[in-house]
């Protein structure tokens, strides 16, 4: 490509690309975890503890890629992962264990 004449760099041309390409990649991502995560509330508000683990360890593995790839902060990611596990661990005490005099 040759240089524009309005002084514009090819390079900036190129960059404002793929950051267009990126944008819409990261949305993906970040709709998937969402989900991903109120899937694991909706079985954690139906007291479905096994679907909640199962749900859980595939929402760990959506968040550590996004964090991985940049996608998210990885004290974000590691936050919102510790949430989700308190949740669904507490779902499991209190149905296994009952309260102790």
């Amino acid at each position: 490509m040759a240089k524009l004449k309005t002084g514009r760099h090819t390079s900036a041309l190129k960059a404002a690309r793929q950051a267009e390409r990126h944008a819409v990649g990261n949305l993906e991502i970040r709709s998937r975890i969402h989900t991903i995560a109120r899937n694991v509330e909706a079985a954690v508000a139906k007291k479905d503890a096994k679907t909640a683990k199962a749900l859980l360890n595939e929402a760990f593995q959506a968040w550590d890629k996004a964090a991985k790839t940049g996608v998210v902060h990885w004290r974000s990611a590691s936050r919102k992962k510790a949430r989700l596990s308190s949740r669904v661990n507490g779902l499991s005490a209190t149905k296994a264990d009952p309260p102790k005099p």
